[in-house]
């Protein structure tokens, strides 16, 4: 396997050389997030490097290459009674770089934690050919500046990840699915509430005057929640929130363009533009139709909260993701500068700045 990083180190030095930029690229799940390239990029394909380099069921923590289908890693851990609590959306045939680099996480996410909470430590090739180790195997190796977990979300414009080490949760005893008829400010309130009585909920949903919620945790705890919830038991609870994840649910199906907002919990709906579908407790919005992208960013981000053009299938010239304070916008160009002096690793893609 050491030829592939030759190889890679190679291509590194030849697009340094020419000025020319590189996209990382592995399953190509995650393509249609952040900005399209602003130029012809070379693809530098991950997927060769893969496979699942360390696995320890009783220490709880998993260590794959970049290019390791994120399928596979899931099915290695499902055979010890284990998984990724932070549910990552597959998209297609996702990878797990592509799973850090994008740092998306699914409806476990308000329960257990995001993807960057789950990350113990990485490998990372960077603008100059060289290798970055960060990080651990198990928490209690984790010291000093946590900068694997700065990788995740960083969209491939680091460097390339090699390998990364997350850490794994047993899969619950149990599950239920309830669907409970609500108005949207309703059902975050009862969400907020169950939540603060210790009821083990690990997922909302709540779409068109319809609210699902997921309990996890031993039969004993569930009966009881459910006695204080009500509403009515969804039969295939685990094909509804497999279905909401890989954002096939009916809402994401509609078209247009598809809008994430971030806001605190308990933010009332009427406070938005529109309403569309809430996840998380009430923390993640998706709208669409919201009008004037800036108005929808400063209103939100007087909330507390920040938006992103999630997908869009028109070209548009608003930006993806929140733009950046300048304090902030300049951390963000020292970072890229320390690991890719030259800019060739996905040049654009988050902001348009770097």
């Amino acid at each position: 396997m050491d030829h592939i990083i030759e190889n890679w180190r190679a291509v590194i030095a030849a697009a340094n050389a020419a000025h020319a930029p590189l996209r990382l690229r592995g399953g190509g799940s995650k393509d249609f997030y952040g900005e399209a390239p602003q130029q012809q990029h070379t693809v530098l394909d991950t997927r060769p490097w893969q496979g699942i380099v360390d696995y320890e069921p009783s220490e709880l923590f998993v260590t794959a290459r970049c290019g390791t289908p994120l399928a596979d890693i899931e099915a290695a851990l499902s055979e010890h009674g284990q998984m990724l609590a932070f549910e990552p959306p597959h998209f297609g045939n996702a990878t797990l770089g592509g799973c850090i680099a994008s740092g998306l996480s699914g409806p476990r996410r308000m329960n257990s934690g995001s993807v960057r909470d789950f990350v113990l430590g990485a490998r990372l090739l960077d603008g100059e050919g060289c290798i970055r180790t960060f990080g651990g195997q198990v928490i209690k190796n984790v010291a000093g500046f946590d900068v694997s977990r700065l990788l995740t979300g960083s969209l491939g414009t680091l460097g390339i990840l090699l390998d990364v080490s997350l850490k794994t949760l047993p899969r619950p005893v149990q599950e239920l699915t309830l669907q409970l008829q609500m108005n949207e400010g309703d059902a975050i309130v009862a969400c907020n509430r169950w939540v603060a009585e210790a009821l083990p909920l690990s997922a909302s949903c709540w779409h068109a005057g319809v609210l699902h919620v997921r309990l996890s945790g031993a039969p004993t705890a569930i009966r009881s929640a459910q006695a204080v919830i009500g509403g009515e038991t969804v039969e295939d609870g685990d094909a509804f929130w497999r279905e909401l994840r890989e954002q096939r649910h009916a809402f994401f199906l509609e078209g247009g363009e598809l809008w994430r907002v971030s806001v605190p919990a308990l933010t009332e709906p009427e406070q938005l533009p529109t309403s569309g579908l809430s996840e998380w407790f009430g923390a993640q919005r998706w709208l669409r139709d919201v009008g004037d992208p800036m108005v929808l960013r400063a209103h939100v981000a007087l909330l507390g909260g920040h938006a992103t053009l999630f997908r869009s299938a028109e070209a548009t010239t608003t930006p993806r993701f929140q733009p950046l304070t300048p304090p902030l916008l300049a951390l963000h160009r020292r970072l890229k500068t320390a690991f890719d002096p030259h800019g060739i690793f996905n040049p654009g893609r988050m902001y348009s700045e770097f």
